[in-house]
């Protein structure tokens, strides 16, 4: 339950977040936002990690393993942040949501290829959630375009990502592991952005509001509290309850910009809070539930 908690907050964050991701974007080239936001992320961890030193709750680590843990979790992270960065410089944010949430589905039939335990009401509830993130996204004009097909790309890269971090999360401290992904993601972005953008410290400052809350919040906080909750938590289980992101948006447009929600958003909301339900719980109680009524 603690776990599944961890996962919503993060959800939370990042759906409300997103106003200052695009904010954000304004000033910012995607790979400078995204490297700045990552750098900051790796240093407000900073205080924790040195309070965990302190308590002796990070004896004994395996360096070695947290280093080639760390890499492939940040490259992974790094390419599916990029895609889904530029992406929405091509595609609407609604068709950018629903595609990108297809990672409901593709952990679990990674998972099948990974001999996960895949149980028939996760892959309910995978159902359920992706019909209600259809409704809450897509409107009767949903076409296909060069940034839907970026998203797509970069919803493969996000179940990878999540996957690798649930065979990392409990061979490694998860706050190292959280620190070193955003060092490698942050260092990659700005890289490219020094490479194929123009990033200046005006530019930054003018945009410092969204980076920091994207830095400390969406990285710093968000982020660790993933890797922390999936050292619990089914992969699955995880990508579902991440997936309310795309609910936690729609509630932070009506709360934060005034926007309105459709009585058709409304029902794509519902079934993916239903879709969470659902995975939650064991087939045999959902029967068993159907069978006394």
């Amino acid at each position: 339950m603690q776990a599944n908690l961890m996962l919503l907050l993060a959800a939370a964050i990042w759906g409300l977040g997103f106003v200052a991701q695009r904010l954000g974007m304004d000033h910012l080239g995607p790979y400078s936002f995204n490297g700045l936001r990552f750098f900051i992320g790796a240093l407000s961890l900073l205080p924790l990690i040195c309070w965990y030193r302190y308590q002796g709750k990070l004896q004994d680590v395996d360096w070695k393993l947290l280093f080639w843990a760390g890499l492939p979790v940040g490259i992974l992270l790094f390419i599916a942040a990029s895609l889904q960065q530029v992406g929405l410089l091509y595609t609407t944010a609604a068709n950018a949501g629903f595609i990108t949430g297809l990672y409901i589905v593709l952990v679990p039939l990674f998972g099948v290829f990974l001999k996960h335990q895949i149980s028939a009401n996760i892959w309910l509830g995978c159902v359920i959630a992706v019909s209600g993130l259809y409704i809450l996204s897509v409107g009767d004009n949903f076409s296909v375009n060069f940034g839907d097909l970026l998203q797509l790309i970069g919803a493969l890269f996000w179940a990878a990502h999540l996957l690798t971090i649930d065979h990392y999360s409990k061979k490694v401290p998860p706050i190292l592991l959280a620190c070193l992904q955003f060092v490698v993601c942050g260092t990659l972005s700005m890289v490219v952005a020094f490479s194929i953008e123009t990033p200046t410290v005006t530019n930054a400052l003018l945009a410092w509001k969204s980076v920091l809350y994207a830095g400390v919040v969406s990285v710093g906080i968000a982020y660790t509290l993933q890797v922390m909750a999936q050292k619990h938590a089914h992969p699955a289980h995880a990508a579902i309850i991440l997936s309310l992101e795309t609910v936690f948006a729609a509630i932070g447009g009506v709360w934060l910009l005034g926007e309105e929600l459709s009585g058709r958003a409304l029902t794509g909301c519902g079934l993916m809070l239903l879709g969470m339900l659902v995975s939650q719980l064991p087939l045999r109680w959902l029967l068993r539930s159907k069978a006394f009524t």
